[in-house]
């Protein structure tokens, strides 16, 4: 009998050893399966950050390019003013075709600037937004609300949902005059 005990405790042992090696597989082929998940996982986010990186290339690849454009049209709206300024020019007959080929130059570039998503900011008798504006200036006026842009000093353009360039703007504050009388009524 204790051959039979002895038997009995080797298939128990090797039975064991099976299950063991079975469970040790079970989880090897677990983990396994979660690294192949969490690679495909992987993949798949680094395929979507490709393909929005490449539509925000395809879409803003111009913006430093437009950036620098922004200064041409700048340049050339300054000079269409110096020169309806003056005062030698203004009594030159060519002065009018002169603006006017001036002014054919500026609508086409604003055109390619519109065909490429180009588009300037409005902001004229609008609430002051940091995100769209930069204040230069602010200037005494009590038929506005404080902080109402009142002056456009230069043009701001957006690219698509992003910003090109601020404008440089002045806003609206109320007269000093009514701040001071405010705080000598608050002191008395």
């Amino acid at each position: 009998m204790s051959k039979k005990k002895e038997e009995d405790k080797i298939q128990e042992t090797q039975e064991n050893s099976e299950k063991e090696s079975e469970v040790k597989i079970e989880t090897t082929l677990k983990e396994t399966e979660e690294k192949l998940l969490r690679s495909l996982a992987e993949i798949e986010n680094q395929r979507r950050r490709f393909e929005k990186e490449i539509a925000e290339a395809l879409e803003y690849g111009g913006f430093n390019f437009a950036k620098e454009m922004l200064g041409l049209l700048d340049n050339l709206q300054r000079a269409k003013i110096s020169l309806k300024n003056d005062e030698q020019l203004k009594r030159s007959k060519d002065l009018e075709k002169f603006l006017n080929n001036l002014e054919i130059i500026e609508k086409d570039l604003t055109s390619t600037f519109k065909k490429n998503k180009i588009t300037k900011i409005e902001c004229l008798n609008k609430k002051f937004d940091p995100n769209f504006h930069q204040a230069m200036l602010e200037v005494e006026n009590d038929d506005k609300e404080p902080g109402i842009v009142i002056q456009e000093m230069q043009s701001g353009y957006m690219m698509g949902q992003r910003l090109l360039r601020p404008a440089f703007v002045g806003i609206s504050k109320k007269k000093a005059q009514n701040n001071d009388q405010k705080e000598q009524k608050k002191q008395t």
